[in-house]
């Protein structure tokens, strides 16, 4: 990840100066009249670069960037843009006059999301430069630029545990991760149970999921457990680090990608990790639900019944809805046990929310309007998107089964995200009107790169969980 550092603007001497520009109001003030009137020809679209060669004269190049209507996310879109317009440049220099009003913040975070990449292969050696110091001249404020890195650093763990091919991320190794990265924060405790220690807790939405593969799963629970906190935060990830839809198959073209169905478990773990380095004043405890959803001798079926966690039955009648099982494993834990003020679960539940929604916007649930709009307000905040859906009292009827005390999918109706949130009500128990849950199937891959979105992973939902802890 490329460092900043501020420096006075009296002092700027750059080989290649970046300047922003606002929509509507190009900068004027002390710089070269060739720069002036090339930023008065640009749009100031948010993120938008131009390039002005001037190999005779200093600075040597300048690029011009858009920063919209100067809100955060214009800012985080044109730091998003200048990376990837220098990365072969060692040392950029950003002008930031108080007239632009810049969102620290916000740009060093489109920087230094912009700059992420992932790749197994070892770089070629005597490869271009890359960029790796950005100047920024303008008034200090290196906290914005600390939580900004601590930003950018929980989501890149979130991209690299979502990113990493499945014939090496099993649950165990998913949990030896975690482990490893919470051992640099004092205040952090991991447990992982493994399978004999699931079964003999109960926990069997879980066990029957992972019951296909030769590669157990796992629970992780993580916590992080500051003195004098005022409130203790639950949160929950679906953590299936491969779905081949089990015995209820998947088709290729849409098992391709599923090693990124643990990107739920990979954002809750790594906004505690975070929420840890940012010394928030909250009790966090992220739980993690792991396993391999693969088909064998030794797999759930449809039909089986699943004794979940707490005693709770629920027939399964599709093994590709199996994110909900495991969920519901450790919702059921986290109110039995944990005794929380509040309970957020993120999971890539159902391809149901981007037919709703589209690519872009994750599924919001809650019965609770204060913590619905708190979560609302953190996702514009953090530059991603939630969209509100109603938990439809009349349709938890479609959940009824026959054999269990309901099914795990609608026997009818349709609405497959809604359901699978009502699913999942039913094991918060007497802290549903504390719970919401998050369905950001979509949003939790790019197909291309976009603003500070790297094409791959997104570790969607760690920005929006960070300001919201942050907020409490």
């Amino acid at each position: 990840m490329p460092t900043f550092r501020f420096i006075d603007p009296a002092e700027v001497d750059a080989q290649t100066l970046v300047v922003p520009v606002r929509a509507g109001a190009p900068p004027t003030g002390g710089l070269p009249a060739d720069v002036v009137a090339m930023a008065a020809d640009h749009s100031g679209k948010a993120g938008v670069v131009e390039v002005l060669p001037r190999p005779t004269q200093q600075p040597a190049k300048v690029l011009l960037v858009g920063i919209g209507d100067g809100r955060p996310h214009g800012w985080r879109s044109a730091g998003a843009g200048l990376a990837r317009s220098t990365a072969r440049t060692a040392t950029v220099t950003v002008t930031l006059a108080a007239e632009a009003d810049p969102d620290i913040r916000a740009f060093a975070e489109g920087v230094l999301l912009g700059s992420y990449r992932f790749r197994l292969a070892e770089p070629k050696p005597g490869g271009a430069p890359e960029l790796t110091e950005v100047l920024l001249a303008g008034a200090p404020d290196e906290a914005a630029l600390a939580a900004a890195r601590v930003t950018a650093e929980a989501t890149t763990l979130a991209r690299d545990l979502t990113n990493m091919p499945s014939d090496q991320k099993t649950p165990e190794w998913f949990a030896e991760r975690v482990t490893a990265a919470a051992a640099a924060y004092d205040g952090v405790t991991v447990s992982v149970r493994d399978p004999d220690q699931l079964e003999a807790e109960g926990f069997g939405g879980i066990l029957a999921v992972g019951g296909g593969s030769a590669r157990g799963p796992r629970l992780v629970e993580l916590a992080w457990a500051p003195e004098h906190a005022t409130q203790h935060v639950v949160l929950v990830g679906k953590g299936i680090t491969f779905d081949t839809g089990g015995i209820s198959i998947k088709p290729r073209d849409a098992m391709k990608l599923m090693r990124k169905d643990m990107g739920g478990a990979a954002a809750i773990v790594a906004a505690t990790i975070g929420a840890a380095a940012l010394r928030l004043p909250v009790r966090v405890t992220a739980l993690a639900p792991l396993a391999e959803n693969l088909v064998s001798g030794s797999a759930f079926r449809p039909g089986d019944v699943i004794r979940h966690y707490g005693g709770r039955t629920s027939e399964s009648n599709n093994s590709d809805a199996e994110g909900r099982l495991v969920l519901a494993d450790a919702l059921a834990y986290a109110v039995d046990t944990l005794a929380p003020d509040v309970i957020v679960d993120l999971a890539t539940l159902t391809g149901a929310n981007a037919v709703a929604l589209g690519k872009r916007t994750a599924a919001l649930y809650s019965d609770n309007d204060g913590l619905a709009k708190a979560l609302e307000g953190a996702a514009v905040d953090a530059g991603e998107q939630v969209w509100r859906m109603p938990l439809t009292a009349d349709y938890r009827d479609f959940l009824s089964s026959e054999l269990a005390d309901l099914s795990s999918i609608a026997s009818e109706g349709g609405a497959g995200s809604v359901m699978a949130a009502l699913y999942l009500a039913e094991f918060t128990g007497p802290l549903r009107d504390r719970w919401a849950h998050i369905d950001m199937s979509a949003p939790s891959w790019a197909d291309s790169d976009s603003a500070e979105l790297t094409k791959g992973a997104t570790g969607w939902g760690v920005r929006t969980l960070l300001r919201w802890l942050a907020a409490l």
